[in-house]
């Protein structure tokens, strides 16, 4: 019997499902079973920062095998307490305390407990963004704003309400520049405190830059933000999922705006091993942690904290550091962005180029440049696009689209060379009118 047969794969028909079954990998390349190999432009799902296989990665799983395969939280393992102390490190939340899931609905699911809890508000509210991906369980479809969810679930019964996105492009308040939109956007968030009554709000959840919504926030819409929450006394929570590690150009996408601008939880996933083993984590910061620190945590997970997940999380830290991949990321990311700006000169389907802080990268595709008019409503993904992914693909570059949207997130170890000719193909389909 076959994968297609047996197995139930996500996001997507279960009729429709056919791909080629990996075997291997190295860097920035995948191989299949027949031999053909593919360069991974979006790090499958944003989450390969290191790409494939990385041998350090592999090496450090291999050795906690070795020693200790798995112990509950409710013992002590040394991969466990050597991560913790490297994520407050680069967090800069020495002093407070990391809790570790699964992955990243689980995360954000429990850091919205934990704000609750450290605010006393068990069913407080949890102000969350339009067009936003914080899971697939029913409380983070509830936290997110994906219209691929919204219709299975009631938002406003589990407490989460919605506010509009910093979206220049299509800005809901018609600003005048794309720093307005986001002060705006910001101002929508402070409203809906305002209107609820800061007292009855527990968190708000975000995230910083690179999304699924394919959004990239102005850059004064993190600051403001901040301010709105902490003036209110309202938890602010940094979805970092996927914009963690280096891909948005820091080891955290809000450290581009400096310390006084920290949120007071983070949740990791992806790229926090490199995707080489499943693993999530809240960093809880040093003022929510003191306010938990004697209250019973009424919550778990029997693998939270698995000793080999974690040897990988340390061993992909070390990675990072070692080959100094986040600075590497910002490098090329300018040079992909500066292409990409290019690109938009010449094809005039290319609406909006978003993005430019490390490797990510978003095309919003149009059909009419002047109106902005997309190439199919969000977030239904137009037959223009299938037939240039699958062109791409066969020439063995596997791009990621959403919606209208081509969402570059290479691996940060790709070969420049390789970037460079991904980026040549995408001239060359678009030009011949692969998508047209």
């Amino acid at each position: 019997m076959s994968e297609r047969d047996s197995v139930m794969h996500s996001w997507c028909v279960q009729a429709n499902w056919q791909a080629p079954t990996i075997v291997g990998g190295s860097g920035a390349y995948l191989w299949d079973d027949s031999g053909r190999r593919y360069l991974d432009m979006s790090s499958l799902a944003e989450c390969s920062n290191l790409g494939h296989q990385h041998p350090a990665v592999v090496a450090a799983i291999r050795a906690q095998a070795e020693q200790l395969c798995f112990v509950t939280s409710a013992w002590g393992a040394r991969p466990r307490a050597q991560l913790a102390e490297l994520l407050l490190e680069k967090s800069g939340m020495q002093g407070g305390r990391v809790f570790f899931t699964l992955g990243g609905a689980d995360a954000n699911e429990h850091a919205v407990k934990f704000a609750r809890q450290a605010r006393g508000l068990p069913q407080g509210l949890v102000i969350a963004r339009e067009r936003s991906y914080h899971g697939a369980s029913y409380a983070c479809m509830a936290l997110s704003g994906d219209a691929r969810t919204c219709h299975q679930i009631d938002a406003e019964r589990l407490d989460v309400v919605h506010v509009a996105p910093p979206y220049p492009y299509r800005c809901r308040w018609n600003s005048r520049n794309d720093e307005e939109c986001g002060e705006r956007a910001a101002a929508a968030v402070a409203a809906v405190i305002d209107e609820r009554g800061a007292e009855q709000v527990a968190a708000v959840i975000m995230e910083p830059n690179a999304g699924t919504n394919g959004i990239v926030a102005p850059d004064s819409y993190w600051p403001a933000l901040r301010r709105a929450t902490r003036d209110s006394g309202v938890m602010l929570i940094a979805d970092e999922v996927m914009s963690g590690f280096g891909r948005c150009g820091e080891w955290f996408a809000w450290q581009r705006h400096g310390a006084d601008n920290a949120p007071d939880l983070i949740t990791l996933a992806k790229g926090l091993t490199g995707a080489h083993a499943p693993l999530g984590a809240v960093i809880v910061g040093p003022a929510v942690a003191a306010r938990l620190e004697n209250q019973m945590l009424s919550t778990g997970l029997t693998y939270c904290g698995h000793p080999l997940s974690c040897a990988a999380g340390v061993a992909a830290m070390q990675v990072y550091e070692r080959e100094d991949l986040i600075a590497r990321s910002r490098r090329l990311g300018v040079a992909m962005f500066e292409r990409l700006r290019a690109l938009q000169t010449r094809h005039s389907m290319i609406g909006d180029v978003r993005g430019g802080h490390g490797l990510f990268a978003v095309l919003e595709l149009v059909r009419d440049r002047a109106t902005r008019t997309p190439l199919a409503p969000w977030p239904e993904t137009p037959q223009e696009f299938k037939r240039l992914l699958a062109a791409a693909l066969a020439q063995g570059v596997s791009f990621a689209a959403r919606g209208n949207l081509i969402i570059l997130a290479p691996p940060l170890v790709i070969v420049e060379s390789d970037l460079t000719a991904a980026l040549d193909l995408l001239d060359r389909l678009l030009t011949e009118g692969v998508s047209a």
